[in-house]
């Protein structure tokens, strides 16, 4: 029902944006072993994004699988005159997001690990708002799940049998 689909790489040029690294420690018989995550969302600017999350002993290494798998998890988020469709609220876990489209000129109100997926998408103006917890990985997902939820106004018009203008006024 929704517009979002799977992107395939082909051609496009994708800007990657590291949201965050976390040390890992494992307390073994013989010491302590320090791993990493990293969490990496990459994107077109103009609509097309995906994260990935990489763990390897070392941050390079960790980076590096997180970009592979953001390039595999792309999708297509609609944008529409530089903001988002309509208002979304999504959850994932205890991260809460709220976004909202916002008028020309605003930039993108955003904090913590919102502000890089939204970068990445090419969203120019959004007011955005998370609440509960304030852990990266689970506001990256909250935030993409809030992304892939929206719908644009043509999709809509066409499931609703009208016209594009009748979305907006009526």
């Amino acid at each position: 029902m929704t517009s979002n689909k799977k992107v395939k790489i082909g051609d496009l040029e994708l800007k990657d944006r590291l949201v965050a690294i976390n040390r890992v420690t494992k307390v073994t018989k013989g010491g302590r072993t320090f791993s990493f995550s990293a969490m990496v969302v990459v994107g077109d600017e103009n609509g097309i994004v995906g994260y990935g999350l990489g763990k390897a002993n070392e941050v390079t290494t960790a980076i590096a699988k997180g970009l592979d798998q953001a390039k595999k998890n792309l999708v297509r988020i609609p944008i529409h005159k530089g903001t988002i469709p309509h208002e979304q609220i999504a959850k994932y876990g205890g991260a809460h997001v709220f976004i909202k489209p916002a008028s020309h000129g605003t930039g993108v109100k955003a904090g913590g690990a919102m502000r890089p997926v939204l970068e990445s998408v090419g969203i120019k103006d959004v007011l955005a708002k998370s609440k509960g917890s304030a852990n990266s990985h689970n506001l990256v997902k909250a935030t993409f799940k809030a992304l892939t939820e929206l719908r644009d106004p043509k999709t809509i018009a066409e499931h609703r049998g009208i016209s594009v203008q009748k979305v907006f006024n009526g």
